[in-house]
């Protein structure tokens, strides 16, 4: 059995060069989402949506591996991110007014069946705080910008500045939120390698 890698499926949206701005077109994907608000850093809530998002992905994997003889790696944590007074206030500075959105992309043959099941399934044996909250939900965002950001998370400061400038300087206006990809395992990887994808959804002005 072939174990399919959607990271390279989708190598434009999943692979990005560092430190240089590309412009693509992020297809139609479904998520499992959490929402919440707050500083991740220091969030229960946060700690709490990604426990159960890996927990009903990995068990939404082995069903679909089971019932339909497709097997597939799961999917990194992603987030979106944006400030309660619009993305205009939005900094990477000031964590205590963000709202996210913790999410793991699941491949199209994922159905909203074999997530119910796998959340059933989660439930009876394991007592997790976020698992009534998530979410199947599909997200367009489309034209986007992004860039891969290597280094700790408290230094994104100037790649962020460099992906916002390079959106302005292209004639082009945020159209979503702030939306990052963690490509590293942060409990396996020391911080000046986390590799982590800043995107931003964009649109003509």
């Amino acid at each position: 059995m072939i174990k399919i890698d959607f990271k390279k499926e989708y190598k434009d949206v999943y692979k990005p060069k560092t430190n240089e701005v590309s412009f693509i077109e992020v297809p139609k994907l479904n998520y499992l989402a959490i929402d919440g608000k707050g500083d991740p850093n220091t969030s229960q809530e946060y700690k709490d949506s990604i426990e159960a998002l890996m927990s009903v992905s990995y068990k939404t994997k082995f069903i679909v591996k089971k019932e339909h003889g497709k097997d597939y790696v799961v999917m990194p944590l992603e987030g979106l991110w944006w400030a309660t007074e619009g993305m205009d206030n939005f900094s990477v500075e000031d964590k205590s007014n963000w709202n996210w959105k913790s999410l793991i992309m699941q491949p199209k043959f994922v159905k909203k069946e074999h997530f119910k099941q796998a959340k059933e399934k989660v439930a009876k044996k394991k007592d997790l705080n976020s698992l009534d909250k998530i979410e199947f939900i599909e997200i367009d965002e489309g034209l986007s910008a992004q860039i891969l950001h290597i280094g700790p998370f408290v230094d994104e400061g100037p790649t962020v500045e460099k992906l916002h400038n390079v959106i302005k300087e292209n004639s082009y206006d945020f159209n979503g939120m702030h939306h990052e990809v963690y490509l590293s395992d942060i409990r396996r990887t020391k911080p000046e390698k986390l590799r982590t994808i800043i995107r931003q959804p964009v649109k003509p002005k």
